[in-house]
């Protein structure tokens, strides 16, 4: 007779041995909130009216998606892309965990860059698959394209299998890259998944529209139907409460990823808020000019205050305290300001990453930063 266990039967081997990736925690709200890189001020009044529209007896109505994926074609200027090029999931997060759940087996690998978001590791584990994450270069966090494109072509350059080695079955780049900003050419990133056809390409452009380094513009997915891109509208639109992202990618690509989601992954208020955010891209542009201009100004003071820090993309940014992160990253939440721990993480362990907001906002932060660590400009006599 098998003997009980204590806490019920056992997981898959590769789910008993996760660990999670460690999201937001709870009583973050009424706080400045730079630890997640989430839109700092709420969405486009619009979206707000269209929610507060949404008529009562349409909340016992399972929700419909006809006119969501035009609208994100509509938003992205048409580029050739139709609905079937759109897939839609629960957040970015839904569309990796999808990703990998319909293309990541046992033994297969992963292969992306360190650091990089820390979400990739579980999806890849969970699927039983091996990971190689090469790092980005010192001292500036440089991409590693040479390594990168040696490990995904194999010995032969073609990446053909020969002997042990075979091609990876995913390369998943971030780009910009979440936490250090790095940023490839998109011209790079369209050669390496042309000279890869073996493999899937995933572009996480969650933070684009801060760089302008997108791919979709002279992406050709007929000719690279091994490419997808990941979009959000939590750091833009201001709708990471409700949940929303797309991959966008050759029709045959989308649908296989979409068959391991469920039939209504995505709820009514998001489809509403999703479509009245798409419609207001003045509200996007002038969030993210926002957060552009409080950027810059933040970096003057950095830099004129000789603070160590590394900005190179995105709506965030890398600090090196002079005293342990974490005491300062404490200090600051007790001051009302949510930042994040880099702690532990390769080549950057020891540094914070800063969120971006107004320009209003970073002047409190920087305020603040400076009493905690007693900071003397190098200006000041």
């Amino acid at each position: 007779m098998t003997a009980c266990l204590p806490d019920g039967p056992q997981a898959r081997p590769e789910v008993e041995a996760l660990v999670a990736y460690s999201a937001p925690l709870e009583g973050r709200r009424g706080l400045l909130r730079l630890d997640f890189n989430e839109n700092t001020v709420g969405p486009s009044p619009k979206v707000v009216e269209a929610i507060r529209a949404i008529p009562a007896d349409h909340y016992a109505i399972y929700p419909e998606y006809d006119g969501l994926r035009e609208a994100v074609v509509a938003s992205l200027g048409g580029m050739g892309l139709s609905p079937a090029h759109i897939g839609l999931f629960n957040g970015v997060d839904a569309a990796l965990h999808a990703v990998f759940h319909a293309y990541g087996g046992p033994g297969d690998r992963l292969l992306t860059t360190s650091p990089t978001f820390g979400y990739y590791t579980p999806c890849a584990r969970m699927q039983g698959m091996t990971i190689e994450a090469l790092p980005y270069r010192l001292p500036d966090f440089g991409f590693p394209l040479e390594e990168i494109r040696a490990a995904l072509l194999g010995p032969g350059g073609g990446g053909e299998p020969s002997g042990d080695w075979h091609p990876p079955r995913i390369l998943l780049l971030c780009n910009p890259n979440n936490p250090t900003g790095t940023r490839l050419a998109p011209e790079r990133i369209l050669e390496l998944a042309a000279a890869a056809p073996r493999t899937l390409v995933v572009v996480d452009e969650l933070y684009e529209a801060f760089t302008g380094d997108s791919v979709l513009p002279t992406a050709d997915f007929a000719a690279t139907p091994n490419l997808v891109v990941l979009r959000s509208l939590a750091k833009t639109a201001g709708l990471a409460g409700l949940r929303i992202g797309f991959a966008i990618g050759a029709p045959a690509l989308v649908d296989r990823i979409s068959r391991v989601t469920g039939p209504y992954d995505i709820n009514s208020f998001a489809v509403t808020a999703a479509c009245a955010a798409l419609a207001d891209q003045a509200y996007v542009d002038g969030y993210v000019s926002e957060v552009l201009r409080a950027r810059a100004w933040l970096l003057e003071q950095l830099q004129s205050a000789a603070v160590r820090h590394h900005a190179a993309g995105g709506n965030y940014l890398l600090i090196w305290p002079a005293r342990p992160e974490a005491t300062v990253e404490a200090e600051l939440r007790q001051a009302g300001i949510l930042v994040r721990s880099m702690a532990g993480k390769p080549l950057i362990d020891g540094a914070l990453r800063v969120s971006l907001g107004t320009r209003e906002q970073m002047a409190r932060f920087w305020d603040t930063y400076q009493a905690i660590e007693a900071l003397m400009l190098s200006a000041t006599p």
